[in-house]
């Protein structure tokens, strides 16, 4: 006989949809015996907890979880994407508008890359999204140095192996030649570690300017360097397939909220 699972939700789960980390993140926080449930430490994220139950973090109680949000953000270059650097570089999260609330971004891009980052309040939301199972198409727009033709790039297209590490085959497509360098549009699904940039290495050329594009159905479009905008709740619910209960929403006034979709520009 199969045992009823007990009511509520993992503690992770529960710390992740309050915004405070990531799921994984909260986990490593329950293990260093960093949460509280009822008073009692606890030390495994085996744990189930509902709204009945009293939970601090660092001896602080959790916020009651908010609604997912998704916004887009252009990284400019020169930025890291770590809540800390240990070189004491500028990271994303100073950056951004003072009136954001507590944000995770959706994988990274390197110092040197630029544009469609996304953003979210909700560490599901933001595990949803890096699975590798999503398979959502990353596309870039890469300048590099060099005189490629279209036969330059077929490895790449039929995927490579580079240090002991596969690469997916990649969709590229040669738009043109400008002086010494050529400007070419990538698509990859997986956004391994600096992939891009091996990639063309691999092939004899060298990457000088990476700007993702788009992350599947989200575009970077007009907006500008340091910019935020938030995805509206609807569209964001629509093409993450997000049911009434995952989006944080029940039916009645609560549903009805008018969206934030105006943009919050980066503070000067």
């Amino acid at each position: 006989m199969s045992e009823t699972p007990p009511p509520g939700d993992r503690i992770a789960k529960v710390i992740a949809r309050a915004g405070l980390a990531s799921r994984r993140e909260a986990e490593r926080m329950v293990e260093a015996g960093r949460v509280t449930v009822n008073g009692h430490k606890i030390d495994s994220p085996a744990l189930n907890v509902t709204p009945s139950d009293k939970i601090t973090v660092d001896g602080r109680p959790l916020a009651t979880p908010e609604p997912p949000r998704l916004w887009l953000y252009h990284k400019p270059t020169g930025l890291v994407t770590t809540t800390r650097d240990e070189q004491g570089r500028d990271t994303i999260f100073d950056k951004l508008p003072e009136d954001l609330p507590r944000v995770m971004s959706v994988g990274r891009l390197d110092l040197n890359s630029e544009g469609l980052l996304l953003l979210t309040n909700d560490g599901g939301i933001k595990r949803r999204l890096e699975l590798p199972s999503t398979g959502w198409l990353r596309r870039y727009r890469v300048r590099v140095n060099g005189r490629p033709n279209d036969a330059t790039f077929e490895p790449l297209r039929k995927g490579v192996t580079l240090e002991g590490e596969r690469f997916q085959p990649m969709q590229v497509t040669l738009d043109r030649q400008q002086g010494a360098n050529a400007w070419i549009t990538v698509a990859i699904r997986e956004g391994k570690n600096r992939e891009i940039r091996r990639a063309m290495e691999s092939v004899g050329l060298s990457v000088n300017r990476l700007i993702r594009v788009s992350y599947g159905p989200f575009q970077l479009g007009q907006l500008k360097s340091g910019e935020v905008e938030e995805i509206r709740p609807r569209v964001m619910r629509e093409q993450l397939g997000l049911t009434e209960e995952e989006a944080g929403r029940t039916p009645g006034p609560q549903a009805k909220a008018k969206p934030r979709g105006k943009p919050q520009r980066r503070r000067k």
